[in-house]
């Protein structure tokens, strides 16, 4: 009897297991650490604030980024179909219809939670879920030019979601720190997103989509990802420097110096090193954002 009712639940928890799979939560990291690092930058201690501080963690990983990952699937459908018929949509496991209406409760969802937390975090939600339907959706479609897809995705992985962390915190606008820094790291973060093209440099030549290793060619791109990855860091350097936080200053440009050692291996061969330096010095990037992070809470406090 027990092993009956264990397999008549089967399909259904198949069933919700493929619209999680839908959600990508392994995407959820990068905006849920930048939110992480607004958190901290706020200068707000977490514990008068940490049930709007909970939901916002779940706007900015489960509920914003899932759905651009859910609304990404719904349009890549047919190429999908192709290239990764495995996925839930091709697959069958999740019918078009479903997914298509799932994107769009996820979209009012994430936009619900976002009104309660705030004036200026509905406005950063509104941002991001525009910027996750456009980068998919016609007749903008931002994935198929390098410019200004990854300018979209590196401002809602990065910026967004450190501005939503202060603002919950703060219930107001964020502090000048903190918009300066969110707004270099997405700067930064759209030489990451370049990294992420150099896998797939003869699928996007051959589908049309305009990434810059296909525009300006691998080792040209290559050299542009690294130089905006390292501007940005330059100058946040700089503004701890004025800020009067000697400390971690030091720490972002040790680094930064050991990303500029990396990235002269990568340059040799783009291609081949492109994995490689992606997880090696966007950890380091990423371990930039936190140093600078704390140093603010630090003058905040």
């Amino acid at each position: 009897m027990e092993r009956a009712t264990t397999t008549a639940l089967a399909p259904e928890r198949a069933k919700w297991t493929a619209f999680v799979e839908l959600l990508k939560p392994i995407t959820w990291f990068p905006p849920m650490w930048a939110y992480g690092c607004g958190l901290i930058a706020s200068g707000q201690p977490l514990l008068d604030r940490l049930p709007f501080a909970l939901a916002g963690i779940a706007l900015a990983g489960p509920l914003v980024c899932g759905t651009s990952q859910v609304v990404n699937d719904w349009f890549d459908r047919d190429v999908d179909a192709i290239n990764e018929p495995h996925r839930a949509i091709p697959s069958g496991r999740v019918s078009v219809q479903a997914a298509l209406i799932f994107a769009i409760g996820w979209t009012c969802l994430s936009l619900l939670v976002a009104i309660t937390l705030g004036t200026w975090v509905t406005i950063a939600a509104i941002i991001g879920l525009a910027l996750a339907w456009a980068y998919s959706a016609p007749p903008f479609r931002l994935k198929q030019n390098g410019w200004w897809g990854n300018a979209a995705v590196g401002l809602c992985y990065e910026g967004l979601p450190w501005f939503t962390a202060a603002a919950v915190m703060t219930a107001g606008l964020p502090s000048v720190h903190t918009l300066s820094l969110a707004l270099l790291y997405s700067i930064g973060a759209h030489g990451i997103m370049t990294l992420n093209d150099f896998k797939a440099i003869e699928g996007d030549r051959q589908t049309g989509i305009r990434s810059l290793p296909v525009q300006l060619g691998a080792r040209r791109a290559a050299w542009l990802a690294c130089i905006v990855m390292a501007v940005p860091q330059v100058v946040v350097i700089g503004l701890l420097l004025g800020w009067a936080a000697p400390t971690a200053a030091a720490i972002v440009t040790a680094l930064l110096l050991a990303q500029l050692a990396l990235m002269a291996r990568f340059l040799t061969d783009p291609i081949r090193y492109a994995t490689w330096y992606s997880a090696l010095g966007v950890s380091l990037y990423v371990s930039g954002m936190l140093a600078s992070a704390i140093a603010v809470r630090g003058l905040l406090t």
